[in-house]
């Protein structure tokens, strides 16, 4: 059974850190790649950052660059993504989807499973 659990989520001010973490199993990790995503209430659910585990490569959409890191432990078959710098704006629930055949990092449809999902709220 395929799954991708988000954890890390929470309230913090802005300015603040926060780092989410996506624990996977049930597919081979070092064949995928993992993305993160938000969707904010009322909004289209947005590609924040995803990461390659077959060479590395990364994405990351550019309301997030500089402030957001993605990494992947391929032992452990988690991604993280660190977050810096939070705004008010970054509010909304993360999630961490995978895909084996992602052709561009951004676009949901090319990911194959999701997780449930993690709130992130940040205050002013």
């Amino acid at each position: 059974e395929v799954q991708l659990v988000e954890s890390g989520g929470g309230l913090v001010q802005a300015g603040g850190s926060l780092r989410l973490s996506c624990a996977t199993s049930g597919f081979s990790f070092d064949d995928y790649a993992i993305g993160w995503f938000r969707q904010a209430p009322g909004k289209e659910r947005l590609g924040v950052s995803c990461i390659s585990s077959r060479d590395g490569s990364t994405y990351y959409v550019d309301s997030v660059k500089g402030r957001f890191t993605i990494s992947s432990d391929n032992a452990k078959n988690t991604v993280y993504l660190q977050m810096n710098s939070l705004k008010p704006e970054d509010t909304a629930v993360y999630y961490c989807a995978s895909g084996i055949s992602v052709r561009r990092m951004e676009v949901s449809s090319f990911y194959d499973y999701w997780g449930q999902g993690t709130q992130v709220t940040v205050s002013s």
